[in-house]
């Protein structure tokens, strides 16, 4: 799926990396605990969340994702805008809730993808 689709489907707004939007992505989860993401989540490109801070963009770069969804209308700030662009993460934000945002991308074929183990 491209991220311009998830654009589309989630009624998000682009807030960075308006230039990666064709980019293909084919796994997400969606997760509010890193810690939980950094010990269970693999292979993911897309990362929802309702965790609006730092650690977010910070979690995303060690695990390779190429795109970050912040949902319930969550507004990054400027330092979180920052990181992502010098990290290449598009950024999108969705009035969406996480479990309707999670559903409307796994009905059209955005999959889970695989759980790490511990």
């Amino acid at each position: 799926m491209k991220i311009s689709k998830i654009v589309e489907l989630l009624g998000a707004e682009v807030v960075c990396g308006e230039d990666r939007l064709e980019e293909e992505v084919h796994n997400a989860c969606g997760c509010d605990m890193m810690s939980d993401v950094l010990a269970y989540v693999k292979d993911q490109a897309v990362l929802l969340t309702g965790l609006c801070n730092l650690q977010v963009v910070r979690t995303a770069v060690m695990m390779d994702m190429k795109c970050i969804v912040f949902v319930r209308n969550k507004k990054p700030t400027d330092d979180i805008i920052e990181l992502a662009r010098e990290s290449d993460i598009v950024v999108l934000t969705s009035p969406k809730r996480m479990y309707t945002a999670c559903g409307a991308l796994y009905v059209n074929g955005l999959q889970g993808g695989s759980i790490a183990h511990q």
